[in-house]
C-alpha cells in the first residue's frame, strides 16, 4: 500500500523513508522506527574529546541529538564565542540560532541554517521523545512561527554536509563547509567546520594566531 502510494507520488528515496517513519509512528509499530531515543547524554567520552584535541585548531564541536554543546575545540570557541553561542551555562545550537539576535545578524544564510538544524532535530529521534518535545515546546513559544513552521514541515530532511556564510565580529566574512560525523551509540555527532575558500582559510589562521596559509580551503562540490 505504501509502496503504491510512493510510486503514484513519484517520491524520492528520502521521502519514502520519511513516509514509512511517519506511518509507523502513527500506528505505534515498528520498534526500529519508534524505539526510544538514546539516553540524553550531557558529556562526551574521553576518547571523543581526544579526537577533538587532534582536530585543533579546526572549529569542531560535539553535540547531542537535541543540539546541546557537549565539548568543542578552542578553534570552535574562537569562531562562535564572539556571536554568543557559548554564553549560556548549557549552550544549545537551536536555542541560540532562534532566540539570540546576534545569530540572526551573524548568519547571512540564516534561513538555510535554521532549516538544516530543525530537520536534524525532527528526524533524529521519535517525535514522542520527551526531550525533543520539551525543546520543541520551548522554542515554539520563544521563537514562534520561525521555529514552529519548520518543525511542522515534513518535507525537509537533514544533510550530513552543508555550508554557512558567517559574518564574524573579528575575522570578517567567512564561508564555511561542515562535515558531520555520527556517534550513533551515544546519540551524538561531531561537526567539523572547514574553510570553503582561501580568504576564509587565511582569516581562520589569523583568528587562531597562525601564519596565513597553514589551513587549506576545501572545494565545495555540493
Amino acid at each position: 500500500m505504501l509502496g503504491a502510494l510512493a510510486d503514484a507520488l513519484n517520491l524520492s528515496l528520502a521521502d519514502r523513508m520519511l513516509l514509512r517513519r511517519l506511518t509507523k509512528e502513527a500506528d505505534g509499530g515498528d520498534p526500529l522506527v519508534c524505539a526510544a531515543a538514546p539516553t540524553l547524554s550531557r558529556t562526551a567520552r574521553p576518547t571523543v574529546r581526544a579526537v577533538l584535541d587532534r582536530l585543533e585548531p579546526a572549529p569542531a564541536v560535539v553535540v547531542n541529538w537535541i543540539g546541546d554543546v557537549l565539548a568543542h575545540t578552542a578553534g570552535y570557541e574562537r569562531l562562535v564565542g564572539p556571536i554568543g553561542l557559548l554564553d549560556d551555562e548549557r549552550p544549545n545550537l537551536l536555542r541560540h540560532l532562534f532566540t539570540d539576535e546576534r545569530a540572526r545578524s551573524a548568519y547571512r544564510d540564516w534561513d538555510r541554517v535554521a532549516d538544516d538544524l530543525v530537520a536534524r532535530l525532527r528526524h533524529g529521534v521519535p517525535l514522542r521523545d520527551p526531550h525533543l518535545a520539551e525543546l520543541a515546546e520551548e522554542l515554539t513559544v520563544t521563537a514562534g512561527a520561525d521555529f514552529a513552521d519548520r518543525f511542522a514541515d515534513l518535507t525537509t530532511t537533514p544533510r550530513r554536509t552543508g555550508s554557512q556564510h558567517l559574518e564574524h565580529p573579528e575575522a570578517g566574512s567567512l564561508r564555511l563547509l561542515h562535515e558531520t560525523l555520527a556517534l550513533s551509540d551515544e546519540g551524538q555527532r561531531i561537526i567539523v567546520h572547514l574553510p570553503a575558500d582561501d580568504a576564509t582559510a587565511a582569516a581562520l589562521d589569523r583568528l587562531n594566531g597562525r601564519r596565513p596559509g597553514a589551513l587549506r580551503a576545501v572545494a565545495d562540490t555540493g
